[in-house]
């Protein structure tokens, strides 16, 4: 397979799933806990709702008849074989990152496709094609490894370094509330008034929003709590039903090769690569936190204020 048939798949894959999902935007009846017993979760530990197996199932039968010899992994089903033995790609998908805003019939709420070699073990860095497509908008971003990134919206970074007028945004789906903004606190306080925050509930979206310059900023520095904190991961155990629910290489694949080919910058909560990391996987040692800023030193910043916060959270244990 060329990488223009790579693209290519990834791209139509993405509009498929999106035409599949945008009919049932806002819809109550896709807030259905799928399964017999409600809470039944995926491989990611996330709760299925009815809107996600639906998209779920789609996505299975779509690869199986367009690509036959791609291998699959989403939230729901896992690492997927083809039948035909062992596969030269993997497709790495979350049909609908931001469920919860879909249902609520937001904006904030994507299809994530991206496209890896499959042998041996990849890695993010390994990502070759990934693509981002807003299901309510239409808006795509779609980028390929060392080819820049072809985005339908205007792509413009902002050159924001004042923490005083920063508008970024972060994550507490499944994260315990109390930790997490002892962590990032004293940075919401300083941004509160002169710029803005939001919890917007899709990370692909949150990454694309720093593409478009509309953010500075996206944090989401659960998976280093829990490493650095102790205890912290009971904690997430609490919220999350007895899961870890931070965000798992299928939330992640497409959004940050798309964020750095667009020339943002992306790396883990503690400044470090995210290249090396395992993409096929759903639990909570697979799992990464992510910063991702417009630019290097709004990003060293960035690290800054975390270092301070997880030092104020094992101070207040």
């Amino acid at each position: 397979m060329t990488l223009e048939r790579e693209r290519a798949l990834v791209a139509e894959l993405a509009a498929a799933l999106r035409d599949r999902v945008r009919p049932a935007l806002g819809s109550h009846a896709g807030r259905v806990h799928a399964g017999e017993t409600e809470g039944v979760a995926g491989a990611g530990g996330d709760v299925t709702f009815a809107i996600d197996a639906d998209a779920e199932s789609f996505l299975e039968a779509f690869v199986a008849e367009r690509a036959p010899a791609t291998a699959l992994y989403s939230e729901d089903r896992g690492l997927v074989e083809p039948a035909s033995g062992r596969a030269e790609h993997v497709l790495v998908v979350d049909p609908i990152d931001g469920t919860r805003p879909a249902l609520a019939g937001f904006e904030a709420a994507c299809v994530s496709v991206a496209l890896a070699p499959a042998d041996p073990e990849p890695t993010m860095g390994d990502v070759l094609v990934g693509c981002v497509m807003e299901i309510k908008s239409g808006g795509r971003f779609l980028a390929a490894r060392g080819q820049g990134l072809d985005a339908s919206v205007p792509v413009r970074l902002s050159a924001t370094t004042d923490l005083d007028r920063l508008f970024w945004t972060y994550g507490l789906r499944g994260r315990p509330a109390r930790p997490t903004i002892e962590v990032l606190g004293d940075l919401i306080d300083r941004s509160s008034v002169g710029g803005a925050t939001f919890e917007l509930g899709s990370a692909t979206y949150d990454i694309t929003r720093v593409l478009t310059g509309q953010l500075d900023a996206y944090l989401e520095p659960g998976p280093r709590l829990i490493d650095d904190v102790p205890g912290m991961r009971t904690e997430f155990e609490r919220v999350g039903g007895g899961h870890v629910l931070n965000n798992s290489p299928y939330d992640l694949a497409a959004a940050v090769l798309c964020a750095r080919e667009g020339g943002a910058i992306v790396t883990d909560a503690a400044g470090r690569s995210l290249d090396d990391r395992p993409l096929l996987g759903a639990g909570v040692e697979f799992q990464m936190s992510v910063v991702c800023s417009a630019g290097p030193a709004l990003h060293e910043l960035l690290i800054g204020e975390i270092d301070r916060g997880i030092g104020r959270l094992r101070g207040a244990r």
